[in-house]
């Protein structure tokens, strides 16, 4: 009998622990809740999330207020480096907006992480309109800090940089 893939089922466990994760977040993760932030996929390292533009979001300018994409952005950055089940938070942000969002445009934000090593993380968030139009870019720095998000499921062993994979990705513009 063939021995199985542990690197394919080592991936497989990673993806289920960032999905648990995910869903204790979000349990308990009122404010994206208030502006119906939707968490559409997650795996280590990375999350998608939407939300619909609504008419209570719009600013003077008839356009979505920069506070509610600084929102949507910096969620889909906590879901991302969140998503090893180590607690993380974020240490600096930084967001430019390049396109106004409009009212009932759904909008999609995909954060992929850039570099891990140690307790600090880079992470890149874009997103975009329902025609595909860059509307804001983040980048988000994030620092490890002690515990778990599920507790007791003793993510050390499930940390790529505690099983001496330390390696850091680094990539191009998340355009």
């Amino acid at each position: 009998m063939p021995e199985p893939d542990r690197s394919n089922a080592d991936r497989q466990a990673a993806h289920r622990l960032a999905e648990q994760t995910a869903a204790a977040m979000y349990s308990r993760d009122a404010a994206s809740k208030l502006i119906d932030l939707c968490l559409i996929s997650v795996r280590p390292g990375y999350s998608r999330l939407t939300m619909r533009v609504r008419p209570d979001m719009v600013n003077g300018h008839h356009i979505c207020h920069g506070g509610y994409l600084f929102t949507l952005a910096d969620s889909a950055f906590a879901y991302a480096c969140n998503s090893y089940n180590r607690n993380t938070v974020a240490s600096a942000c930084h967001i430019d907006f390049l396109c106004p969002a409009r009212e009932g445009e759904l909008l999609d934000a995909e954060c992929e992480e850039r570099s891990l090593s140690g307790r600090t993380g880079v992470y890149d968030t874009t997103i975009r309109n329902e025609r595909g139009v860059v509307v804001a870019l983040f980048r988000g720095k994030s620092y490890r800090i002690a515990g778990e998000v599920i507790a007791g499921l003793e993510a050390e062993d499930r940390d790529p940089l505690a099983a001496g994979a330390a390696s850091s990705t680094v990539e191009g513009n998340p355009q």
